[in-house]
This record gives structure tokens, C-alpha cells and sequence, in this order.
């Protein structure tokens, strides 16, 4: 100081005196003092030059540290050895750190108004290493200063000091607090970060720094608050409603770069500094910390903004929004995903075809990313609300519009419509390839309990078209079971094909509607075809040696033995059935020459080798028939597929004199009738004549000639001899044919049997129109007897005494009691022995006993 000449420093310990004291000592007892009117302008200046001296050495510690930090001039940058100083001080006395933060924000208002933005970054800097060096109890006293700070800078309307103000806060995000906090609130920096996510800035660059310090900030709010239960939830839909739809703002101004992984960690450093590349790896650390209870509140908001911004037509991004959740959520909490979806599509089942397909396709991709059985304990409520829909739209195409709340009737578009529908069948397909072969199971015989069978569901769909909307149900649901059954590969036929639901299946194939037939052949081949030859058989085909398909085959185990002794009769009685259609096309021969070369690898023993080789003679035979009405292409039609097929059986069985027939006969076709192969038949312009007649005998496969063959081979010959002809069963009329004479007659055919005494069969009773109504009415006689006959008994028992209730109840009791001895009296004797008796010991006489194979079993007895 200039002043300090009037001073002795070396004195003051003498007397204990400060300068100040010295001063008025030195001028009140010097002699050389003069008077006060000629020294008080000098004593003025030298007073507030002392004082200022003075009050600086008043001012307390942490003020002069936090002081000497700040240099002259701002550019220097923080003063480093100064800093180091402070933070030892911070440090070693941390109740001074509260007052530190107050004074550093107090510093930091005043140079923000004073726009001296240089010492406002010092501040920041100051601060920033101040909270990464300091972690002691009292700290949250001095965030509280610092999020005040943060506070101010976030709402100047300087970018920068926006943009300083989230970087400070980023770095406390990161910061792991010893305590825990009670009181703190970031209800301000959600809105705050949120609104600058949604920048409007003119200069682009500028923008969009912004918007990335907006993004970089809600993940810091996230960051600070998901883990600590003491926090504001974050969860709660007030904050959800504005952190979601600011992160997928900006997720879709980057909409041209698609998700490329679960978790896209190798990505350029241009990539990384663009939004739409920083939004997503915020979404994805947003919904990685989502817990069970809280996966509603973050799915939530993406629903509603896809709603609101029109996103669910365009698919493209509304896709790309939940692969990004179905990849980042745990994936135990993925049906939770999907039934918000099914809420959500149930939700918007009055909204546009595109709306509700848009839906749909997210369904489709979230079930495909889903892990198996991830659509929770409901599987059966997922397709029964997909299948709903499936409905709905089918209504909604032939009624022409539906009933809005909010803009009324509006009229559809049908092709729209179409799209949905098929929407919703891959989406039940992918939905089922999740599930595991139980589940499947269960769905395919849900879903054919949904389709309206003809015959047992009389009443219509409500809508005006009655019949048409009968049958696209039908065909829609049957689209459905097909896309389940695809890739099903079951084990167990009898479990994968139960009379519950193959029953029902087979009853559509004798529909006249072409269009369904063939969709239950397409499912019959997909449930058999469980080692994946389908495409090997896809077209029909004279193929001179089957090694070159490689086609994999295994034993036939005992459970399709037991399947194929329940429902081969059926399965061969609808194949040829199917053959009689005039509605038939190209594309149903294939299937059924599919169905019975699958069915020949996958579930044929000796015996329905047999049974298929007769359904091919006989399905020649139809061919052949004059009262059959088919076309001239469908009976070329016949005949190929019965050659292409016992080609295949013939190799298969692997008797040289079968297949040497059967060649014999290919080879005077090739020559003679080519229009008989398949090669002439099944073609784009079919070579067939006009009119068609009679095959010659070497053109046609000899049933006696292939007996003989096959019999010699060790095959049941007596079996082979019996022509096969399908029987007459319910079937036919639930089929609703328009007449009887279309249905194929009624043949009892019995079993051959070991006996010789049954080799005269009785002639099968011939089926004519006086027949049935005869059987009509004399059913209806005898229900009319039946019924009166209860009725007595019913009346006997009300009003007899009880004492003759009780004799007529005793009388057949002993009767019954009477019968049972007989019974026990036969089945308990020894047999017989035509040795007589032999002598055991001790006198006594013992039955000799006769072997099984000597023993005389009466004809019921054996099978």
C-alpha cells in the first residue's frame, strides 16, 4: 500500500496496535500535527484506502479462495493452483462446503446478469471439480447450489450457456451419492430438457447441439433418479409423457438410419454425434432400467405419440420404435410389450384398415424378436383377440363401413381390408412359431373350434351377407390354422392330430368350395411332413429313381401305428373323395400326390402300404367310371396322379416284379396316351383330348396281376383282392351336397378273417332313395316306442308299492348273481386235456394243462 510509510510494522507487537490504531495514534499525539482543516482531505483518502486493506482481511477464508480462482482476465482460464487450494480446503473443513456452493452461485447470478460470460464458465468448471472431489455427508447442501446454478443457466437464452448448464448436470449425473436425498426435485430439469429436445433454433448447427444437450440431459435425469427410491419416480406418466415423445422426436428426424442391432456399439463418431443415433442409445438405457411394474408407463407414451402423429400407417418407423423396446427390455417382460399392443389394437378396432394393419405389423415383429413362450400365461387370449379381429375385418369388407364415434359411418376400403386380414394371419403364424409344441397344440385346436363347421353352426355371421360371410370365415381361420401348422413338427401323431380337431379338419374337405379344400390338404401335408420332403414332392412327376431325392425316412413308431389304425380309413376315404370334385385344379392333385407320398414315408407299415396301393387302383377305377361325371382333364388328372404315385410306392416297397409292372405300364403310356402322365397333365396348357376314352388294358395297372406280385413278396394277398370303396358316413351329409346321388354308396366291407366258414361275404345292401326314408321313419317309430317305454318305467317306480319295487329289484339281482357263476364257473375250470388226468403225488389227480398254440379259441375270439 501506498499508505504504509506512515506506519512502523515492527512496533506492533509492542503494544498490540493494527495499522488502523497506529494512524490515529500517529496523528493525535505527533508534534507535528497541524490543524484538521488543512490535513482532513489527505486523512479522508488515506481512510478509505486502510479500510479497504482492512475489510479484506475480515472477509472469512473460503470467500478469499473462492476470490483467487477468478483471474483478472477471464480468458486465463481458472487460476489451477488456486483451485487446488480451495478443494484442499473443501476438503479438510467439508461444513464450509455448503457455504462455498452459495457463495459460487451467488458469484455466478451476479456475472450472468452482468453478462461476463467468462467467469460464469469458471464458475461452472470450479464447481464441477468440486463435486467430483467431494464426497461427504454435507454434499447435499452444496448440490442444491449447484443445481440452482444449473438452474440459471438453463434458463438464459444463450444456447451456450444452455448448452453449459446440461454438461454440468450430465457430469453430477454420473456421480454416485454417498446419501441419499429426500427433498430434491427435477420436476424443472425434465420440462427444461424436454422443451430443449424440440429446438426451433434458426442456425441448424446450433439446433441441433441443443437438442443433443436436451437428449444428453434427460439421460442424466434418468441416470440420477431410476436407481434411488428416495427420488421423484421418474416413472410416473407425468414424466413419462414428456421424456418418451421428446426422445422419439428426435428418434424420427434420424428415421433414414435403421436399427442395425440389439445394442449398435460399433458406430462411426459421425454417427454417434447425430441425434437420432444419441436419442436411440438413450431409449435403449431408458427401457434396459425398466423393471416389471413399469413397463406400461414407457410403452405407454409410444402408443399415444404414434396415435397423435399419424406414425402407425407408415409402419416403417412405428416397426423400427419397438424393435428398439422388444431388443432393450429384460426378456422376461416382452408379453408385457405385447399385450399393451393387443390393448392397443382393441382399442382402435373402429380406426382405418391401415391404422389397425400398422398395429398388426408391430405385433408381427415383436413376436418375432420375443424368446420362446415370452407370450406369458395368455396364450390363448392373444389369438382369441387376433382372431377377433380377423372377424371384424371380414365383416367390415362385406358390410362397406362401420360405425365411428367421432366422424360417424365412414366407408372402407375392401383392399385395405385384404391387407389386414393377411396381416393378422402372419402375425398368428409368428406368434405360434414361439410357442412350444404343446402350447401349438393347444392353439390349433382353439382356432378349429373358432371356424363355423357346416351342418353344426346354422346361425350366420351379422352382416348382410350371410353365406359369402360364412365362408370367408371359414377361409380365413383355415389361412390362420395353416400359418400355425407350418414348421410343426410333432412327434406324436395322435397328439398332434386328435379326433377333436382332425375330424372337423377332414369334414371341409368335402366342401364344393375349391378355395378350402385345398387349405385343409395344405395343413394334412404340413402336420404329417415332419422331416421337411415337402418340396421334394411339390411338383407331380414320373421319377425313374427316387435315391436322387435323398428323402429321409425312420421306422414308423408304435404311436403312428396307433394314429394310422384310428384314421387311415379317413384320411384315404377324403383323398378320394377329393379326387370326385369337378372343381378340382392342378394345384389339388399336387397336394394330394404330397399327401400320399408323405403319408407313405412317415407313417406307412406293411399294411398301409397295402391300403395305399388299393386307394391308387381304386382311384383309377373312378377314372375309369362312366357314371362318373368328371371332366376330361380331371380324369387324365386321375390317372397321372395314381401313376406318378405308384411309381413312387413301388420303389419305395422295393419288389423287383411290382416294379417292373408298373414301368411296363409308365413306358406303353409314354408311347401310346402320353395325356395319362403327369408330364402331359399338370402343365401350364395340359395336352388333353377332348374326348377321352377307355384305356386299353396294357395303358392300365392290374389289380390281379399286382396282388399276385405283392403276395408273393410276403404282403397280405386276400387284403389286396378286396377293391377299396370309401364309406358312407355323416360327413356326407354335413357336406350339404345337393343331393344324395352325389355321395359315394354304402358298402360294408368286412375284414377278412383266419376262418374258412367267412370267406362267402354277403352281398352289401344296395342304398336307394325308399331305403333312407324308410330308415327316416322307422327311427322315428322306434323313438316314439323308446320314449313311451321310459315313461311307463318312470310311472311304475312313482307309483308302485315298495314291496314290489323291492321284489322286482331282488328277482334281477339273483338273476344277475346266477349269470355271474356261470360265468366264473366257465372262465376258473381247467380246459379240458385230451391227454386225460396223470397222477401226482400223495394219490391226488392234477389236470394236465394244454399249451396256448393247441388250444381251440372260438372265430370272436381271434383278430
Amino acid at each position: 500500500m501506498t499508505h504504509e510509510r506512515y506506519f512502523c510494522p515492527k512496533f506492533d507487537h509492542l503494544y498490540g496496535f493494527s495499522r488502523l490504531q497506529w494512524f490515529f495514534h500517529f496523528y493525535l499525539y505527533s508534534p507535528l500535527s497541524l490543524s484538521l482543516s488543512i490535513y482532513l482531505p489527505s486523512l479522508l483518502s488515506l481512510l478509505s484506502g486502510v479500510c479497504g486493506c482492512c475489510c479484506g482481511a475480515f472477509r472469512p477464508r473460503y470467500k478469499r479462495l473462492v476470490d483467487n480462482i477468478f483471474p483478472e482476465d477471464p480468458e486465463d482460464g481458472l487460476v489451477k493452483a488456486n483451485m487446488e487450494k480451495l478443494t484442499f480446503y473443501a476438503l479438510s473443513a467439508p461444513e464450509k462446503l455448503d457455504r462455498i456452493g452459495a457463495y459460487l452461485s451467488e458469484r455466478l447470478c451476479r456475472d450472468v446478469a452482468r453478462h461476463r460470460y467468462g467467469y460464469v464458465c469458471i464458475a461452472m468448471e470450479a464447481l464441477d471439480q468440486l463435486l467430483m472431489a467431494c464426497h461427504c455427508q454435507s454434499i447435499n447442501l452444496f448440490v442444491e447450489s449447484f443445481l440452482k446454478m444449473v438452474r440459471k443457466l438453463l434458463e438464459a437464452d444463450k444456447p451456450n450457456l444452455q448448452i453449459l448448464g446440461t454438461n454440468s448436470f450430465v457430469k453430477f449425473a454420473n456421480i454416485e451419492e454417498d446419501t441419499p436425498s429426500y427433498h430434491r426435485s427435477y420436476d424443472f430439469f425434465v420440462s427444461r430438457f424436454s422443451e430443449m429436445c424440440h429446438s426451433n433454433y434458426e442456425d441448424p448447427d446450433i439446433r441441433t447441439k441443443i437438442r443433443m444437450a436436451g437428449i444428453k440431459g434427460l439421460q442424466g435425469v434418468v441416470r440420477k433418479t431410476v436407481n434411488d427410491e428416495l427420488q421423484a419416480n421418474i416413472w410416473d406418466p407425468q414424466h413419462m409423457d414428456k421424456i418418451v415423445p421428446s426422445l422419439l422426436f428426435n428418434l424420427q428426424s434420424g428415421e433414414g438410419t435403421e436399427s442395425r442391432s440389439p445394442s449398435p456399439l460399433q458406430a462411426s463418431e459421425k454417427e454417434k454425434e447425430s441425434p437420432a443415433e444419441l436419442t436411440e442409445r438413450c431409449f435403449r438405457e431408458l427401457l434396459g432400467r425398466a423393471a416389471y411394474g413399469n413397463i406400461k408407463n414407457a410403452v405407454t407414451p409410444v402408443l399415444m405419440h404414434l396415435d397423435n402423429h399419424s406414425l402407425w400407417e407408415g409402419k416403417t418407423f412405428a416397426v423400427r420404435c419397438f424393435k428398439i423396446i422388444m431388443y432393450s427390455i429384460q426378456s422376461q417382460h416382452s408379453h408385457l410389450v405385447i399385450q399393451q399392443l393387443l390393448g392397443h389394437l382393441d382399442a382402435n378396432s373402429k380406426t382405418s384398415a391401415t391404422v389397425r394393419a400398422g398395429i398388426v405389423e408391430v405385433l408381427l415383429e415383436a413376436a418375432a424378436i420375443a424368446a420362446s413362450g415370452s407370450v406369458g400365461p395368455t396364450v390363448l387370449e392373444v389369438f382369441n383377440t387376433l382372431l377377433r379381429h380377423l372377424k371384424l375385418s371380414v365383416d367390415y369388407e362385406l358390410t362397406g363401413s362401420y360405425d365411428c364415434t367421432a366422424m360417424g359411418s365412414k366407408t372402407i376400403n375392401k383392399h385395405e381390408e385384404r391387407q389386414l386380414q393377411e396381416a393378422v394371419i402372419r402375425t398368428i403364424g409368428s406368434f405360434a412359431n414361439t410357442l412350444p409344441t404343446y402350447q401349438r397344440s393347444e392353439v390349433m385346436l382353439f382356432i378349429m373350434g373358432k371356424v363355423p363347421i357346416p351342418g353344426l353352426h346354422p346361425t350366420l355371421p351379422p352382416s348382410g351377407s350371410g353365406l359369402e360371410a360364412y365362408r370367408m370365415i371359414q377361409v380365413m381361420l383355415l389361412k390362420s390354422l395353416r400359418q400355425v401348422t407350418c414348421g410343426f413338427q410333432s412327434t406324436n401323431m395322435l397328439t398332434a392330430m386328435p379326433t377333436s380337431f382332425l375330424d372337423p379338419l377332414l369334414s371341409f374337405a368335402l366342401l364344393e368350395d375349391a378355395h378350402i379344400r385345398l387349405l385343409v390338404l395344405e395343413i394334412l401335408v404340413s402336420l404329417i411332413d415332419r422331416h421337411s420332403n415337402l418340396p421334394k414332392f411339390s411338383t407331380i412327376s414320373i421319377i425313374s429313381d427316387i435315391s436322387v431325392l435323398k428323402l429321409k425316412m425312420e421306422k414308423c413308431s408304435r404311436q403312428d401305428n396307433l394314429f394310422m389304425k384310428k384314421h387311415a380309413q379317413q384320411l384315404y376315404r377324403h383323398i378320394y373323395l377329393s379326387c370326385k370334385e369337378h372343381s378340382s385344379v392342378q394345384v389339388h392333385y399336387e397336394m394330394l400326390y404330397s399327401l400320399l407320398a408323405l403319408v407313405s414315408m412317415e407313417l406307412a407299415n406293411e399294411e398301409v402300404v397295402v391300403d395305399l396301393i388299393r386307394l391308387s387302383l381304386a382311384l383309377q377305377d373312378l377314372a375309369l367310371a362312366s357314371e362318373e361325371t368328371l371332366p376330361v382333364y380331371n380324369r387324365c388328372a386321375v390317372h397321372a396322379l395314381a401313376a406318378a404315385y405308384l411309381n413312387l410306392i413301388c420303389q419305395l416297397t422295393s419288389v423287383p416284379t411290382f416294379c417292373q409292372h408298373i414301368h411296363e405300364v409308365l413306358e406303353m403310356r409314354q408311347k401310346e396316351s402320353p395325356f395319362l402322365l403327369p408330364e402331359d397333365v399338370f402343365t401350364e396348357e395340359p395336352k388333353v383330348p377332348e374326348i377321352l376314352e377307355r384305356p386299353g388294358v396294357e395303358l392300365l395297372f392290374q389289380q390281379v396281376k399286382i396282388t399276385e406280385v405283392l403276395g408273393v413278396s410276403g404282403y397280405n394277398a386276400e387284403r389286396l383282392a378286396i377293391p377299396y370303396t370309401p364309406q358312407f358316413t355323416d360327413e356326407d351329409r354335413l357336406s350339404k351336397r345337393k343331393s344324395v346321388g352325389e355321395t359315394i354308396s354304402l358298402q360294408v366291407e368286412v375284414e377278412s378273417r383266419n376262418s374258412p366258414e367267412k370267406e362267402e361275404r354277403t352281398p352289401a345292401e344296395e342304398i336307394t332313395f325308399e331305403a333312407l326314408k324308410n330308415a327316416i321313419v322307422d327311427s322315428v317309430g322306434l323313438e316314439e316306442q323308446e320314449r313311451e317305454r321310459r315313461r311307463q318305467v318312470v310311472e311304475k317306480f312313482q307309483k308302485a308299492p315298495f314291496e314290489e319295487i323291492a321284489a322286482h329289484c331282488g328277482a334281477r339281482a339273483t338273476m344277475l348273481q346266477n349269470k355271474l357263476s356261470q360265468i366264473f364257473e366257465i372262465t376258473i375250470r381247467p380246459p379240458p386235456s385230451p391227454s386225460g388226468t396223470i397222477t401226482a403225488g400223495y394219490g391226488q389227480t392234477q389236470s394236465r394243462s394244454v399249451p396256448v398254440y393247441e388250444m381251440k379259441f372260438p372265430d370272436l375270439c381271434v383278430y
